[in-house]
């Protein structure tokens, strides 16, 4: 691979995408996939390794399209800064992806993994020591497309519901996985959670703390949580058929009230609530175990441009939670879940940064493909925006 040195310049531009030289080095450097490649067998033709390169750093510029990679291929600079020595044409990148996908998904995923382990990615804790871990699908819009796997999504169009993971405060992906749209979020779930828990163990000794919505509200994720050492769990309660008005007599007895504004109070408790595991003991007994399950219920009769209400309006939100009140007070399981909403940003860079909100094949399996680089791309772009990325930059390049 090419050595660069990046200067200042006083009077020219010359390439508008010097950054891919971060990520030609990311790819080379910091993963094992020049190697890895090589597993799936070609007996000629342009290495795997500089499709991966190719398409990655198309991605990095947003470009998912194959299409995109005729323009690459007229700059000498993109093969230069990805160290690419055979670049495709759009055709055989798609055809190659087409053969390849279902061997080239693991080599994406481990590199994906092998890229936060050697760069040092920073992962930082929330405030009860835990490691966020949170996990989600997000609706991708494919409408008007015959594509395999699109079907409608819970958003009202027609389009696939990938599974992604982030890791950490930085939002570090550590899967998004493609599904259809049509998919409910906890079908096949715990297999979800057996393939991403064991990658935050790589990355983390500290305890984790999986945050989940209110799709994952089912006793078997809590019985799988609670079979696994040092993680916690913070799932949102799924009122199904309940509503707030079957609460109002539980809430002024139990909770504690606050009044955030004039017409706006909130009350907040929690309970053990007995949950059965469908377990029998030795003695035919049913198996039950407690939960902490926490309420809260915002009453209203002032709307907030002042206006008075003639009746009351009522939220109730519920989440269920393996911490205990040492560890977290029910005000903070509140707030800590509400930084679960930070995921729904990260959603948005793979569809906006790295444009993949249509994916660019017909096949399912090669959009899988398209994803599994993208998750790539997205924690490369993450780490070349961190200052530590520089430091560690410095043994390759003269800054």
């Amino acid at each position: 691979m090419a050595r660069f040195r990046l200067e200042q310049s006083k009077t020219e531009i010359y390439t508008a995408q010097a950054g891919l030289a971060l990520v030609g080095h990311a790819v080379n450097k910091f993963t094992d996939l020049v190697k890895q490649a090589r597993a799936v067998p070609k007996r000629h033709g342009i290495p795997n390794i500089d499709l991966i390169r190719t398409f990655t750093g198309l991605l990095c510029l947003g470009k998912s399209d194959f299409e995109a990679v005729e323009n690459a291929r007229q700059d000498p600079f993109f093969k230069a800064a990805l160290g690419i020595k055979q670049m495709p044409s759009s055709a055989r990148l798609r055809q190659r992806f087409d053969e390849d996908a279902r061997a080239l998904i693991p080599l994406l995923d481990a590199a994906s993994m092998t890229f936060l382990s050697r760069s040092d990615a920073p992962i930082t804790a929330l405030s009860t020591g835990h490691v966020a871990l949170d996990m989600d699908v997000f609706p991708m819009d494919n409408s008007n497309t015959r594509k395999e796997g699109v079907s409608y999504t819970y958003k009202g169009h027609d389009g696939y519901a990938p599974m992604a993971a982030y890791l950490g405060a930085e939002g570090w992906c550590l899967a998004c996985e493609l599904r259809e749209g049509s998919q409910h979020a906890q079908k096949e779930f715990v297999y979800v959670l057996e393939r991403v828990v064991p990658r935050a163990r790589q990355l983390t000794s500290a305890p984790l703390l999986v945050r989940l919505d209110s799709a994952h509200d089912a006793g078997v994720n809590r019985r799988w949580f609670e079979q696994q050492a040092a993680v916690d769990y913070l799932i949102k309660w799924n009122p199904r058929s309940d509503t707030a008005e079957n609460w109002l007599e539980r809430f002024e007895k139990h909770a504690v009230w606050t009044t955030a504004r004039e017409g706006k109070r909130i009350g907040i408790f929690s309970d053990s609530v007995e949950e059965h595991t469908g377990e029998l003991d030795s003695e035919g007994t049913s198996v039950s175990r407690q939960i902490r399950r926490i309420m809260r219920l915002i009453e209203r009769t002032i709307d907030r441009n002042g206006q008075a209400l003639l009746l009351p309006q009522y939220t109730l939100e519920g989440w269920w939670t393996s911490l205990d009140e040492d560890t977290a007070s029910d005000e903070e399981i509140s707030a800590l879940y509400k930084d679960h909403a930070t995921a729904e940003q990260f959603h948005s860079e793979f569809k906006t940064d790295l444009d993949i909100e249509r994916l660019p094949s017909g096949k399912f399996d090669t959009n899988d493909l398209v994803l599994a680089h993208a998750t790539l791309a997205y924690n490369i772009l993450r780490w070349i925006g961190l200052p530590l990325c520089q430091d560690r930059c410095r043994v390759h390049f003269s800054l």
